[in-house]
């Protein structure tokens, strides 16, 4: 019943998808991968796979639906809808069960920073359940979200976004994401070379942005100490729960220092910023 973010890596320890693995009972798991990921994801698996016994890996992605009912008042909108007991379900654990009479795996997961659940079902019974979910959270406020919102979200919890904060040219303690990497735990794709940039130190480092001057950072800006280039973010976007302008990016390590001025280069004019610690934003737990 239990579920772990994770990254998939190369030889070379850089990141080729972040994940959460799903352990649904012994010897028997399931990978949620970014879905532009899936089908480069589900070949380095199916390859690795072939390296032990007696192991089958099924590509289930065009057979399940996810729906993410996120936010403070999710509990109280979808525990009307089940048997399950949600408050047992602890943050990154699940459960199987029925919801407004579907099958689902019902998931305290989510990548907003807030509280919330993830349901996977049949995609026969997605348009029932969506439905049903926005009628029951109507006296609560619910509305749909596209991944624009879904964005400004994450990036306010500081949570890596694939293709952004992680990519095939990035690894996971670059993007401070050591916490996912367990070196003491057996050996894995990309162990030694990760093991090598932990004890040397990475080269750079994630690290956040707010600007001081009026602007919107975005993705693919340059980062200026001074004169001298350090950096690039890799998303930026106005932060509603913080009414501030935000950004992540990579800068040299030497010069990931939280407090440090710094210049953002948006359109050519050179826009003051500070290096904060991240995340922007935190829930109250």
């Amino acid at each position: 019943g239990q579920a772990l973010y994770t990254q998939l890596c190369l030889p070379g320890g850089n990141t080729i998808d972040d994940l959460i693995i799903y352990h649904l009972a012994d010897e028997h798991y399931m990978l949620v991968v970014n879905a532009g990921n899936i089908e480069k994801d589900f070949a380095w698996v199916e390859k690795q796979s072939k390296n032990f016994k007696d192991v089958n890996v099924v590509n289930q992605s065009d057979t399940t639906a996810l729906l993410a009912l996120q936010g403070p008042a999710a509990q109280t909108i979808l525990q009307p809808l089940t048997d399950v007991d949600l408050s047992s379900i602890k943050y990154y654990h699940f459960a199987p069960g029925q919801v407004d009479g579907i099958n689902c795996i019902i998931s305290r997961t989510g990548y907003t920073g807030e509280d919330g659940f993830e349901l996977y079902c049949a995609p026969i019974d997605v348009g029932k359940l969506w439905n049903d979910l926005l009628a029951a959270g109507k006296p609560h406020r619910l509305l749909p979200a596209g991944l624009g919102a879904r964005d400004t979200l994450r990036l306010e919890a500081g949570y890596c976004l694939y293709d952004h904060e992680l990519t095939e040219q990035i690894n996971p303690l670059e993007a401070r994401l050591g916490w996912t990497v367990k070196f003491d735990k057996g050996n894995f794709i990309g162990r030694d070379a990760l093991l090598k940039v932990k004890e040397q130190g990475p080269r750079r480092k994630l690290i956040g942005i707010e600007l001081l001057e009026r602007g919107v950072p975005r993705g693919g800006y340059a980062i200026y100490e001074n004169d001298q280039p350090i950096g690039v973010l890799t998303s930026g976007a106005p932060g509603p729960s913080v009414h501030k302008q935000i950004g992540m990016g990579y800068v040299d390590a030497t010069h990931a220092e939280v407090g440090k001025n710094v210049q953002i280069d948006i359109r050519g004019r050179r826009t003051a910023a500070q290096i904060v610690t991240l995340p922007f934003y935190k829930r109250n737990s």
